[in-house]
């Protein structure tokens, strides 16, 4: 079987908006160099997830993963998302499509947010007085 992984993201007109995803996918190719990796934009960026697919398919990939990085669950990963995957089922019946929870929901990125977000509380605790 040949994996393949899709990062769901949703789409700016700003083209650096997307550098944080690419950055993801670029990664992921770094550390997992047999597995193909894109990213996908449900609006306003290209490719969308159905093209995504399509070049994943036409590549071999006989399971593809789709990986929502949303931070929330909303309407796009609720709803529109579990819709786009049935059609992708429909158009690529020999592809096994997974869908992940969003990254959002994963306690790991919960955790390193919450790093994140004390760093700079750590780094400007003064220092005791000699």
């Amino acid at each position: 079987m040949s994996h393949a992984i899709i990062l769901f993201a949703h789409g700016s007109r700003d083209p650096l908006w997307r550098r944080p995803v690419e950055a993801v996918a670029a990664r992921i190719a770094e550390r997992a160099p047999g597995v193909r990796v894109c990213s996908a934009y449900l609006e306003l960026t290209q490719p969308d997830l159905p093209a995504a697919a399509a070049t994943l398919a036409a590549q071999g990939a006989t399971t593809i993963a789709v990986i929502p990085m949303f931070l929330g669950v909303g309407k796009h990963a609720r709803e529109d998302l579990p819709v786009l995957l049935a059609q992708l089922r429909a158009t690529h019946p020999g592809v096994g499509f997974t869908l992940a929870p969003t990254v959002g929901e994963d306690p790991r990125l919960i955790d390193q947010l919450a790093q994140i977000a004390l760093a700079p509380l750590t780094a400007s605790t003064p220092s005791s007085p000699s």
